[in-house]
């Protein structure tokens, strides 16, 4: 009985090993499979997210984009106002300039009338000495003794 025994226990062994290789077998095909499903989701979602990862990405530069565009209109005006003001501030300077020239020319023109004036008096009062003297000379004159 123990031959038997031991050729009986070896099948069952035997029987067992090809069972419990098929199980594994039939386990590992199993699992492989989820693997794939889940490794085809992950892709899916890999892929969902850069999507959205791109789309956040269009829509963030969209909006800097439209900051940017009013900075640079911005830009272009304040350009456009500083070379206004600074035509302006030129006109201004030429004008300031122009008005010194004649107000020069006029405190100018007023000494020269003030020369003129005080030569005038002076001759004038030359002539009423030369006046006085004269109808001094007249008065004492050579027929008057």
């Amino acid at each position: 009985m123990t031959l038997l025994f031991k050729i009986l226990l070896e099948r069952r062994r035997t029987q067992n090993k090809v069972i419990f290789r098929k199980m594994l077998s039939s386990l590992l095909k199993e699992h492989q499979a989820k693997q794939a499903v889940k490794k085809e989701t992950r892709e899916e979602l890999r892929k969902e997210a850069l999507t959205a990862a791109g789309n956040l990405t269009d829509a963030l530069v969209d909006h800097l984009n439209v900051g940017v565009a009013q900075a640079y209109l911005n830009e272009k005006k304040l350009d456009h106002e500083a070379r206004q003001l600074q035509s302006n501030a030129a006109n201004f300077s030429k004008q300031a300039q122009q008005w010194l020239q004649l107000v020069e020319n006029f405190s100018s023109a007023l000494k020269e009338v003030g020369d003129v004036d005080n030569w005038a008096r002076s001759i004038e009062k030359d002539l009423k000495i030369a006046e006085t003297a004269l109808e001094y000379a007249y008065k004492v004159g050579p027929s008057n003794p």
